[in-house]
């Protein structure tokens, strides 16, 4: 296993940091690194905004359901899909010409482009010794949290991250078997066998973790989940803010 392999296998979520800031060299390299991930078409259809303010951090932390890591980390990001930039940028090129910002599939290139950024951003500051957690949280009360943030039509959080020095060294979370995930020239419906194994592996990371509390299957789990209605605002205001149009 060579250095990459290593720091990709060993990923971490770190949800308590030191004081010790995340330098401003950090931070432009780490964003730097998110930048190179593959793009469709080169669209780039993602923007970062940094938060340091203490009472800014605080504010977006109890919109996403007071996480205290928010306030406590030195840098939070907040990651959104933005096809703003691209809308504004092209304007003098397009003309009367209509165009498809607002199409479901420039939604969907957004936000994969913002997720594939965000990703080589969390493992370049892995390298760089820091440690990070993504917080989905911040969908809790998104048009709240966009207005925090002055957000314009088009542009929507996708989800934030912690970014600071570990304080912690958490246990590495198990996985799906591979099986259950690598399915070979067509859908395996097979595969879901592979699924199950998982239940009793998840089910002693658990207990392990809580000192024998909890030993819930992850099968149970996810389906509490599913049963649960999350956020179901998210399709109103992503139409208010002017994706999925079409």
């Amino acid at each position: 296993m060579n250095d990459t392999l290593s720091l990709l296998m060993n990923h971490r979520s770190i949800r308590k940091f030191t004081d010790e800031p995340v330098t401003e060299e950090q931070l432009k390299t780490i964003v730097a690194a998110g930048q190179m991930a593959s793009t469709s078409s080169n669209v780039q259809a993602y923007s970062i905004i940094a938060i340091t303010d203490s009472e800014k951090k605080r504010r977006l932390a109890e919109l996403a359901g007071n996480q205290a890591y928010i306030v406590e980390c030195p840098v939070f990001l907040v990651w959104c899909a933005d096809l703003y930039r691209l809308k504004k940028i092209t304007e003098p090129h397009v003309g009367d010409q209509p165009t498809y910002e607002d199409s479901t599939e420039n939604f969907i290139v957004a936000t994969v482009d913002t997720a594939l950024s965000a990703q080589n951003a969390a493992i370049a500051a892995e390298s760089l010794g820091l440690g990070i957690v993504y917080i989905g949280g911040i969908r809790n009360r998104i048009a709240e949290f966009a207005e925090a943030l002055d957000l314009p039509e088009l542009v929507y959080p996708v989800f934030g991250m912690c970014l600071g020095h570990p304080d912690q060294q958490p246990g590495l979370r198990p996985r799906l078997p591979v099986g259950a995930v690598l399915h070979r020239e067509s859908y395996d419906r097979a595969a879901i066998e592979e699924a199950k194994r998982y239940d009793q592996i998840s089910a002693e990371y658990l207990s392990k973790r809580t000192n024998g509390k909890n030993r819930t299957p992850w099968s149970e789990l996810m389906g509490k989940r599913l049963a649960e209605p999350v956020r179901l605002h998210m399709k109103e205001f992503l139409e208010g803010k002017g994706f999925m149009k079409r």
